[in-house]
Order: C-alpha cells, then structure tokens, then sequence
C-alpha cells in the first residue's frame, strides 16, 4: 500500500498519528496574564536536547496553551501517568475560555516555583520551562503549518517522591506513563527493558 498525503487516503481514518507513535505526552499547565488557568495534554511533545534541556510542544491552530505560554513566557510540561488518565483525557475537552481544566478535574495543583504556571501535585514528574521560541515549521513550498511549535528551556525539575528509587532513579514504569497512539488509542509505558548499547566495532 502507497499512497500521497496531498492527495489523501483510502482509510476511513487517517493513518499517520498510528503510524509516529507511541508519542509521549505532555499535560501541559499555563497561566495567562489575568491568572486564569490552563491546562492541555499534548501528544506532539518531546525532549529537543538536552544540553541545555529543552522540550517541545505544538499547538494546532491558536488555542489557550499556546496563546498562555505566549502572553506569560512559560509553562509546565506534566507526565500523563496510568493513574490520572481519566483526567488527563477530561482535560483535553473544549472548555470554553476561562474555564480551568485543573479546577474542572478535581486535581490538586500550586505554583510553580520558577515560573508562573501551575503544577499538578500528584503527576509523577514536572519540568517548569521558560519559553524560548515559538515558531510555525514550513511546508515544502515554504508556506507555513497551521501548527505551532513551543520550546521552552527547563529551569525547574519535580519528581515525586513515589517514584524515586532507592537507587535515585526516576522509576518510569511504576508511573505507568501514557503514551499516544492513533486514533483513539493509547498505550502505557509500564514494561522497561534495558539494553547496553554496543561496542564500538
């Protein structure tokens, strides 16, 4: 099977979201100039380097995370453990503006303690970002994507004490963290394997 997105598919869905995944997600938690709240899973989201770290989200169209992190120049990137699905995917509902996700699904949240943004209390990890660059990718003919991309610099790391091992090691299959699939499908990171990388020849 070939076929050319510009010319687009013979599914009845759009395979390419199953086809670039699992995609790790980012519950990401902003907060605009007048205080109010917002708070969004991303699951075009990923670490760009990590010398400085950095990591990345993107935004289709103008919505509340991007025009937040826009306005406040920050933002917080959660982990989506097992545990917090159900909220995770409350939190992806089209709330009307003003309107808190995180009062919304009943999760405990307080500030961020570089940045000003919200952070949830329970999720496994938090990486408090200072906005970088916001920039539209191209297309081939160089004309912009309705998609906007955030980078944020982390200035600021939580990892909750539960999943810590004694060793001091961020136990990610204990979180169970949830990673995005195609279409309605999600799949949970609670199996790890270890594999030294090889020699070089």
């Amino acid at each position: 099977m070939f076929y050319e997105p510009s010319e687009g598919h013979p599914f009845p869905h759009n395979p390419f979201k199953a086809l670039v995944a699992p995609r790790p997600i980012g519950w990401i938690a902003t907060r605009n100039k007048s205080g109010v709240e917002n708070l969004s899973p991303y699951s075009f989201f990923n670490a760009v380097s990590d010398e400085p770290p950095i990591v990345m989200f993107s935004s289709d169209g103008e919505k509340d995370s991007l025009t937040f992190a826009r306005e406040s120049g920050c933002f917080v990137a959660h982990s989506a453990p097992e545990a917090m699905f159900e909220a995770m995917n409350q939190s992806s509902a089209a709330y009307a503006r003003g309107v808190s996700e995180i009062a919304a699904t009943g999760l405990a949240s307080v500030d961020a303690q570089r940045v000003n943004a919200p952070r949830l209390v329970d999720a496994p990890s938090a990486l408090e970002c200072v906005v970088t660059q916001i920039m539209q990718p191209l297309d081939k003919d160089g004309q912009p994507s309705r998609y906007h991309m955030v980078f944020g610099q982390i200035v600021g790391v939580h990892i909750h004490d539960d999943y810590l091992t004694e060793e001091g090691r961020f136990d990610s299959a204990k979180a169970s963290l949830m990673a995005r699939c195609g279409y309605l499908d999600y799949a949970i990171a609670n199996t790890i394997t270890a594999k030294p990388r090889p020699k070089r020849p």
